[in-house]
């Protein structure tokens, strides 16, 4: 005969409340997801067919007067939607960074009630930033370099973002060869533009990594190491 004891009402209920709302937050993770993969994919169809449009142009105009105001027109509309989508992926990366935090505090939540299934778990219970590394499958020791630039260009943001920065290019490109320059100007002029472009979202990247809630403190820290 088993010897068992079973849960008490109290905990029990306690942890249907847990699961479901660890549930709800992966539904949420996974509709973050989908419309991050989504804002991308709308942004480079836009992109694809104003390209596709300016070659047909190009091909009636000849490179002309027309040309150069269509195009440049064209391209700066895609560079704002441009902005505007990194603008939303940077803020569906705080969401899920956010839904992170809570599947950490709800797994806190499960160790309390039963400490016996730390060993069974290999995403953390910790609310703070290693904790969430950890949940995320980033390396702890790369926390110091999440707002790097290296890290920045694997990200979505990033890799859109200098996407869009060479589409600020071939504007400051553009606009210098409606004027008449010559072609070194001309590639100084998208080169700056570019950089300038690329400077400028790469600097409000870091600023949206390093600005997280308050709402967002750490309320369950993991340990601290000693020091090496």
């Amino acid at each position: 005969m088993s010897t068992e004891i079973p849960p008490r009402p109290i905990e029990s209920g306690a942890l249907q409340i847990l699961a479901t709302e660890h549930w709800s937050l992966l539904a949420t993770r996974a509709l973050t997801y989908q419309e991050s993969l989504g804002r991308v994919n709308m942004f480079l169809t836009i992109l694809s067919g104003a390209v596709i449009a300016l070659a047909l142009v190009a091909q009636a105009d000849r490179f002309g007067p027309a040309f150069f105001a269509i195009a440049i027109f064209m391209l700066a509309v895609v560079f704002l939607v441009g902005v505007f989508t990194v603008a939303r992926l940077m803020a569906l990366n705080r969401d899920d960074f956010r839904w992170v935090l809570g599947m950490n505090r709800l797994r806190n939540a499960y160790l309390d009630l039963h400490p016996e299934l730390e060993p069974h778990f290999t995403t953390s219970p910790y609310d703070d930033l290693p904790g969430a590394l950890q949940t995320l499958g980033v390396e702890t020791s790369g926390a110091d370099r999440l707002g790097s630039m290296f890290h920045g260009l694997q990200t979505l943001p990033g890799m859109l973002s200098l996407i869009v920065a060479a589409v600020g290019g071939a504007i400051g490109g553009l606009i210098a060869a409606g004027f008449g320059a010559p072609a070194g100007i001309v590639l100084l002029s998208g080169i700056a533009a570019f950089v300038l472009a690329a400077v400028g979202m790469g600097y409000w990247g870091s600023r949206s990594v390093r600005r997280l809630s308050p709402g967002l403190a750490a309320r369950f820290p993991g340990p601290r190491k000693p020091p090496t």
